[in-house]
């Protein structure tokens, strides 16, 4: 398995070797936003290897439109802002620690 391959995002199966094709990597993407919704940090390699230009097409498959963590992907890849399906929290906003992610 690649070392920027979370394990732990995959409890209902093995995690995948490799992320080959466009389906596994919408999977990953959806499995790893999910989780950092509910504030499980991905890794700092897993960061890295999704900002290439190699996930794009992914990340713009992905549609997750209830997550926040799916809209910072987005901006990485400078794609157009999709429309946020959930609930907005104030004090998430105004965290002064939220430029640095």
């Amino acid at each position: 398995m690649q070392d920027w391959i979370d394990g732990a995002l995959y409890p209902d199966t093995e995690p995948p070797e490799a992320l080959e094709t466009l389906a596994d990597r919408v999977d990953f993407l959806a499995r790893l936003c999910g989780a950092w919704d509910f504030g499980i940090l991905p890794y700092e390699e897993t960061v890295e290897e999704i900002k290439r230009p190699e996930w794009r097409e992914a990340v713009d498959a992905c549609q997750m439109l209830t997550s926040v963590a799916y809209q910072i992907l987005r901006d990485w890849h400078d794609l157009p802002p999709v429309p946020y399906i959930g609930r907005e929290f104030d004090y998430i906003n105004d965290d002064p620690f939220l430029e640095h992610i």
